[in-house]
């Protein structure tokens, strides 16, 4: 990453946002909205010489919980393009998708599973043009405190509480193949993050499966970490472009130039870690050095940047689905190559490589 969507897109630096971009996310799928006008600085990397007139262009946005990726772009001085920014949030990366599917943005940002259930879903409006790499910290398997389980195996026969269809279940079942159990020699609770964090808490299942702050809280009150997503997940973030975007060039080459800057205000965060946290937090409402060691953690492991679709990146996306579909989750197999784009490829390759 209803998954974390998170980092979400900039949602990495706190282990709330990870969680919950990375799911497929829930709530109103209506969004607040804010808009960005533009002006006459230069593009971050134009993407050639025969780059249309973008004076005109509206770009509308999606975000997941609070607008981070607008001031962060505030913060690198990368706000006042050529073209208007609308941005709106969201409270998960399916309603960004539904959004998309429905008209009201032009770019969505997710983790890799809301692709997934929305091409279930019959949603076809959508393609995904490129990848938000991020980490893969603190998604985590936890045994209570006074549960006596040690290790995934000593799951079987125990209640075990997730987050259904986001990378909680995702892990979960990858961690059970390996330890040479099935779904089905657990018993499955799912719940919302906060509601397993109270359930472990107060002894009412024997095990959580979940991303985000929390676990840190879990563990500093005798949760025992006995399984983690970090060598399983992608920690891919998809990010996904209505197919207007597309057909529209002025359009096309905004989004361009918008996802090269996302790219150069992620770098610009790593360089700036403290302000870029000491600005986030207003959102997550984090201690400051909680927020900065999760950051800067994250980073560590795996930089935060923008790549183009790629044919690693698909087939894990599809192992997901895959594993969704065996779960039961999915009625019918899906197919995430057919919703891959490389329409943006060369420019984005070439505008981001410039930075």
């Amino acid at each position: 990453m209803t998954a974390p969507t998170r980092r979400p897109l900039t949602a990495l630096l706190a282990a709330s946002a990870v969680a919950l971009l990375a799911a497929c996310g829930s709530g109103s799928s209506s969004g607040s909205t804010s808009s960005s006008a533009p002006s006459s600085g230069a593009h971050v990397a134009p993407a050639a010489a025969s780059t249309p007139d973008l004076h005109g262009v509206t770009l509308r946005v999606g975000q997941t919980l609070w607008p981070s990726l607008r001031t962060q772009f505030q913060l690198a001085g990368l706000d006042k393009p050529d073209y208007r920014i609308e941005w709106s949030v969201f409270p998960g990366g399916d309603k960004q998708l539904l959004a998309l599917g429905a008209g009201a943005i032009d770019v969505a940002e997710s983790s890799d599973i809301p692709p997934i259930f929305a091409r279930a879903g019959n949603n076809t409006s959508f393609s995904v043009v490129a990848v938000q790499e991020g980490n893969t910290l603190l998604q985590e398997v936890l045994a209570g405190p006074h549960s006596g389980i040690t290790s995934i195996a000593g799951l079987k026969g125990k209640k075990v509480a997730y987050v259904r269809s986001t990378t909680a279940q995702y892990f979960l079942a990858k961690l059970l193949d390996q330890a040479g159990l099935t779904w089905k020699d657990i018993r499955p609770v799912p719940l919302a993050p906060a509601e397993g964090a109270t359930a472990l808490s107060s002894g009412n299942v024997d095990a959580l499966a979940s991303y985000g702050s929390s676990l840190q809280i879990l563990r500093s009150q005798g949760a025992v970490r006995i399984g983690s997503g970090q060598d399983i997940l992608s920690g891919n973030f998809p990010i996904e472009v209505s197919h207007d975007v597309l057909a529209d060039p002025a359009k096309k080459a905004a989004a361009v130039d918008f996802l090269a800057r996302l790219s150069k205000a992620e770098a610009y965060a790593r360089d700036h870690a403290r302000d870029y946290v000491a600005q986030q937090i207003t959102f997550t409402k984090q201690p400051l050095d909680q927020a900065l060691g999760i950051f800067t953690d994250g980073e560590k492991q795996r930089p935060t940047r923008i790549v183009p679709v790629s044919a690693a990146a698909t087939a894990k996306e599809q192992d997901v689905a895959d594993t969704f579909l065996a779960l039961g989750a999915l009625s019918a197999k899906v197919d995430v190559a057919a919703y891959g784009s490389a329409a943006l490829t060369p420019d984005l390759t070439m505008a981001v490589g410039s930075l």
